[in-house]
């Protein structure tokens, strides 16, 4: 039995202006299988046979009415005669036998040159409204969909002959598994889509809306006769519209809202169903799309990913974007979205029903819900993330997809980024304005950007952001190959590269951007999420942006501090840090607090890495926030210097060299600092090293808690006996002084722990190496370095010896502070920097097991071995010279002397002034007492060596020096041009003593000879001339006290000795320089009449007269006393 179905469907019951009445409204169409056969291309829709019932032979579609005008076999469409001709014109013959083929075919043409007849769209759209709206059909649909409707349960309940089980099943046509049911509703689908007035609800709904958006201005008229599908497209686009309004002007209903979303969702299977979007893309569905088949929202995301190219029409990429939108609003619109990610929403609850129905269907909500699912390493299907990827990268692609942002930065745009619509840009550019690169941007769109990256989070995948990815591609390709295409491990490869030769100036401004961002939520960069979840769970509770600097905080800390971070979640931040010391607006907490310091003190400094420096300069000079931030960093780089990731790229080559060993460590402990200053001034070390090691230095001076080991080694000590002293340099000094006055006193135990001299010492030799280490020294002798010292380089202590050279040119602070600075070198010569550089090989030959404080009396006692080196004994010789200026200088010399020098030199003491040189005046006091044999046996013997040495050279004779500067001149010039001294300048003195005129000078030569009588040794000629004679003549004679000297002249008294020729014509010499000595230098007290008599020719005959005179003296005085005892006697008796 065939049912058929109804005779008439009010289609032949109305006048041709009802019909004209009825078509009201604008509406779209779309490309089936007509229009694509109409122009001449493949079928590529899905072709339906005709719906059967159940034991009905005739096709339910093919009945014709019989009053209507067909003949025979049922009612066509092609056979009517207002459609006729456009059937013939448009439509393939073999579907001119199927109404809904010719339905289709007729409906989607919509080319100017292919438009069918007025009168024929509307006998189609009453054709379409009946189909919809009948009962008899409904029926069909029973029929059909019997076991689909029992299935699902809204549409069981659906009331009868109303017309709403078909817009019910159109609804969940995504469910339906029947065969026959799911081709029914297709057909139908595309038949209700084709006009907004078919859609069940939809013109109740939205009636109001349409007129206040006049969005149903076009006329039935108008030779667009499936414009009634434009009107669901324009409210989409009011409704977008008035989401990127402050103040809408216009609202759309919440009805007509959901009514919207609803015809979007349910068009989101197969693009033909969005009329609008259709027509617009047709072309370059073609184009881009051709081998996209339709169906499951395929065709859409093809479109969506070309949107950006050259070649797409304006009109369609309109029309993604209005769709790409309500997407954004509701994620039910995206078909493969919503079909993928389903059962990961159900599961991770990212839709329950107590959210608000426009928080839970929002894009955003159910990306950052799955997201943070997949960040605490839940497992979200591949389908579904594939899906998160597409439309992560969409949003970063397009900022009007975000309404928050056209809200927020609507200004930030026309101002700083106009014209930048397309791949990104104008977000990155929004990005580069945060940044502060590009003028200023407002909180509320720094607050929506932030948002928008935490929703497409592209830290997770670069590839997210196609301006980044685009920019770095190269880099990717050659710096990053090794890592997996879309691995979050890429962007921190990328920032490892940051100034690196192989970065490209666009990766390095995009990575910036993003990373600007990615810094302010530790949640953004996903690996560092992963690892230390569990460690920022078990901390405070704190904002996101504070998350990260409790975590370094915690990462540096000591077992003996409490929690410490897991292994994974420490290297983490380490990676960080080191990644974001390259700029400070990569830390958020710094670029806040640090803001109006930046613009006061380093608004010059715009080179990588300098605004940091910049702080730490000036860091006493910074508001209270920010020194603490500055401070607090700087004390994580002193226990971890590779954090400076430039300063350790400037370094790699000393690193490999010198300290690999240390850098390999996985814990640093200020170790590869450390090693990177004492190899400084290697050859391998390069000037950007150098400066930054340098750099580095001078900050630590500003607070001991910068230098990470000597913090760890005193800071209780610090506490205990520098209370309230924060400079590095004044903690140095205070607990030196303590290691000093207990050492000078013997204590028993030493107040600084044993761990912390130790320290100490290491600071103290570090901070002789730069004059600029000694703030102190440095000021006091700023004016000097520059008028006398400016050419000179800073490092290897060299400014400190240019003023040393100079010393009595410079101003009297610093001629006292270097004063002060050669006392405690040379009570400690470890510290003279320049003497240990330059003598580092000697000292390792001749004073391996020598105490630090003995050094240089071992290179003094070895200065005139053969092997010598050159340099060092250049560099001995000028230290002597030094010595010999004051005897505060030659602690050895001030030890042996203490009870002779204030004995013998007082007179001298009184006059002296602290921190001024006695220019050798004590030591010259010493000398003339030595000549008188009146001194103390250990200070003998120190001044001994004193005479011995400045008798070979007279530079170390500063009276000499000082007094007979113009006679060495005139009378010496060669012997004291003469590149080695061995005493030719002061023989030369000796043998023009007639021709000395200054006074001063004369009585210096003088004092010279007075000094060689008192011992040969101090004679380095006469010593030369005589040393045979002395081994054969005088070896069993002790040295010292002129008993050598006497031996020698008794034996050229002696006629049976014959000495050398040389000796005796030296020996000559000497009597007539010590006769004529006598003359112009008459004895001062009895012990210089003693020496003038034990060293005259006529020392026997004098001796003689003096012997006899004593003994006269010795009879006269007995008689005198016998007489007298006699008188006192007989008074006694009286």
């Amino acid at each position: 039995m065939v049912m058929v179905v109804g005779d008439c469907w009010g289609l032949w019951n109305v006048s041709r202006a009802d019909i004209l009445h009825q078509a009201a409204a604008e509406g779209t169409g779309g490309v089936w299988a007509g229009e694509e056969e109409a122009q001449g291309r493949p079928h590529c829709s899905l072709q339906l046979p005709e719906v059967k019932l159940w034991g009905a032979g005739v096709g339910l579609f093919s009945q014709v009415p019989r009053g209507g005008g067909g003949s025979g076999g049922g009612w066509k469409l092609s056979e009517e005669a207002v459609c006729r001709e456009d059937v013939v014109r448009l439509c393939s013959k073999h579907s001119w036998a199927n109404n809904l083929a010719v339905l289709e075919c007729l409906q989607d043409v919509r080319e100017p040159d292919n438009e069918i007849s007025s009168d024929c769209n509307h006998l189609l759209w009453n054709y379409k409204l009946n189909l919809t709206t009948d009962p008899k059909f409904e029926s069909v649909a029973r029929e059909v969909c019997k076991s689909t409707i029992a299935e699902i349960k809204e549409c069981a309940d659906e009331p009868v002959g109303k017309g709403f089980l078909v817009s019910c099943l159109v609804d969940h046509r995504g469910n339906i598994t029947e065969y026959q049911c799911h081709q029914y509703i297709t057909k139908m689908t595309a038949i209700i889509f084709s006009d907004y007035r078919l859609i069940c609800g939809f013109m109740d709904d939205c009636k109001a809306d349409i007129n206040l958006l006049k969005c149903g201005s076009i006329r039935p008229g108008e030779k667009d006769a499936h414009s009634q599908g434009e009107v669901v497209a324009c409210l989409e686009k009011g409704l977008v519209k008035e989401a990127e309004e402050t103040d809408p002007r216009v609202q759309v209903s919440d009805q007509c809202k959901k009514a919207i979303l609803r015809v979007a969702e349910l068009s989101s299977d197969d693009f033909h169903l969005d009329r609008h979007l259709y027509f617009a893309c047709r072309d370059d569905r073609e184009r881009f799309c051709e081998n996209t088949q339709a169906g499951e929202g395929r065709v859409y995301k093809c479109l969506f990913n070309h949107k950006f190219e050259e070649s797409m029409s304006e009109k369609c990429r309109d029309a993604l974007t209005t769709r790409q939108k309500l997407i954004a609003q509701d994620y039910k619109v995206s078909y493969s979205l919503a079909k993928s990610c389903k059962s990961d929403l159900k599961k991770y609850r990212c839709n329950v029903e107590n959210l608000p129905r426009s928080r839970e269907a929002r894009l955003s909500y159910l990306l950052m819900c799955l997201e943070s699912a997949v960040h605490r390493g839940r497992q979200v299907s591949s389908e579904c993330q594939g899906e998160m990827l597409d439309y992560r990268r969409m949003l970063m692609e397009d900022f009007s997809l975000s309404p928050e942002i056209i809200l927020s930065c609507r200004g930030e745009i026309e101002h700083h980024c106009s014209g930048l619509h397309r791949k990104g840009r104008t977000l990155h550019c929004l990005m580069k304005v945060v940044r502060g690169e590009k003028g200023n941007v407002g909180l509320n769109c720094q607050q929506a950007l932030q948002t928008l990256i935490q929703e497409t989070d592209p830290g997770a995948d670069y590839r997210i952001d196609r301006a980044l990815n685009e920019a770095c591609e190269s880099v990717i390709q050659t710096a990053c190959k090794h890592i997996r295409s879309g691995d979050p491990m890429i962007l921190s490869c990328l920032m490892e590269h940051l100034y690196t030769e192989k970065m490209v100036e666009d990766c390095e401004h995009r990575l910036l951007e993003l990373q600007y961002f990615i810094s302010r939520d530790w949640k953004l960069d996903t690996v560092l999420y992963r690892k230390c979840q569990g460690d920022a769970s078990r901390l405070e509770l704190m904002p996101p942006g504070a998350v990260f600097s409790c975590l370094y905080r915690h990462a540096y800390r000591t077992e003996e501090q409490g929690r410490r971070l897991s292994r994974e979640c420490r290297a983490e931040v380490q990676r960080i840090l080191h990644q974001r010391a390259m700029d400070v607006k990569l830390d958020p907490a710094l670029q806040d607090k640090c803001m109006i310091d930046l613009g006061k003190w380093c608004s010059e400094k715009t080179e990588t890495g300098q605004e940091l420096e910049c702080l730490q300069d000036h860091l006493d000079d910074l508001v209270s926030d920010c020194r603490d931030i500055v401070g607090n960093l700087t004390e994580l780089e002193s226990e971890d210097i590779q954090i400076e990731a430039l300063l350790m790229r400037a370094c790699e080559p000393i690193i490999q060299t010198f300290c690999h060993e240390v850098a390999d460590n996985q814990i640093d402990s200020g170790d590869l600092m450390e090693c990177l200053i004492q190899n400084k001034h290697q050859k391998e070390m390069n000037e950007k090293c150098a400066i930054g090691v340098t750099h580095f230095q001078l900050v630590q001076m500003k607070d001991f808690r910068f230098s990470y080991k000597f913090k760890m080694a005193c800071k209780e000590d610090v506490l205990k006996l520098c209370p309230n002293i924060k400079k590095k340099v004044d903690v140095v000094i205070c607990l030196s002084t303590t290691v000093r006055n207990d050492t000078l006193q013997d204590a028993k135990e030493h107040r600084v722990s044993l761990k912390c001299r130790k320290q100490l010492r290491v600071e103290e030799l570090e901070m002789t190496e730069d004059i600029r280490l000694e703030p102190e020294l440095y000021e006091a002798c700023k004016s000097d370095i520059k008028n006398y010292c400016q050419n000179v380089p800073y490092g290897n202590a060299q400014i400190i010896e240019c003023l040393k050279e100079i010393k009595k040119q410079l101003s009297t602070r610093c001629h006292q502070k270097v004063f002060k600075l050669q006392e405690t070198e040379m009570m400690d010569p470890e510290l003279d920097y320049t003497l240990m550089r330059v003598c580092k090989q000697m000292i390792k030959r001749f004073c391996p097991e020598a105490d630090s404080k003995n050094m240089l009396q071992c290179l003094k006692q070895n200065k005139n071995s053969e092997v010598m080196d050159p340099k060092c004994k250049q560099m001995i010789t000028k230290r002597q010279i030094t010595q010999n200026t004051d005897y505060r200088l030659n602690p050895v010399l001030r030890k042996a002397c203490k009870a002779d020098i204030p004995k013998f030199c007082q007179n001298i003491l009184n006059r002296a002034k602290d921190d001024t040189e006695l220019e050798g005046q004590v030591i010259s006091c010493l000398k003339l007492k030595y000549a008188d044999q009146r001194l103390s046996p250990d200070c003998e013997d120190q001044i001994r060596v004193i005479i011995q040495e400045s008798a070979l050279d007279y530079r170390l004779d500063p009276q000499l020096q000082m007094h007979c500067s113009d006679e060495i001149s005139s009378l010496c010039a060669e012997e004291a041009a003469a590149q080695e001294q061995t005493g030719q300048v002061e023989e030369c003195l000796k043998v023009n003593l007639l021709k000395i005129k200054t006074e001063m000078c004369k009585k210096e030569v003088l004092n010279m000879l007075k000094e060689s009588k008192a011992d040969i040794f101090v004679d380095p000629v006469l010593h030369t001339a005589c040393a045979l004679d002395i081994k054969h003549h005088c070896a069993a004679i002790p040295p010292g006290r002129g008993r050598q000297m006497s031996c020698l002249m008794e034996a050229l008294e002696d006629k049976r000795v014959r000495l050398q020729p040389e000796c005796k014509k030296r020996l000559n010499d000497r009597i007539e320089m010590w006769s004529y000595a006598a003359k112009v230098a008459p004895a001062e007290g009895f012990s210089d009449l003693a020496m003038q008599v034990m060293t005259s020719p006529s020392k026997n005959y004098i001796l003689s007269v003096i012997t006899v005179g004593i003994c006269v003296l010795f009879l006269i005085g007995l008689m005198c006393g016998r007489i007298t005892k006699r008188v006192t006697r007989e008074l006694k008796d009286r």
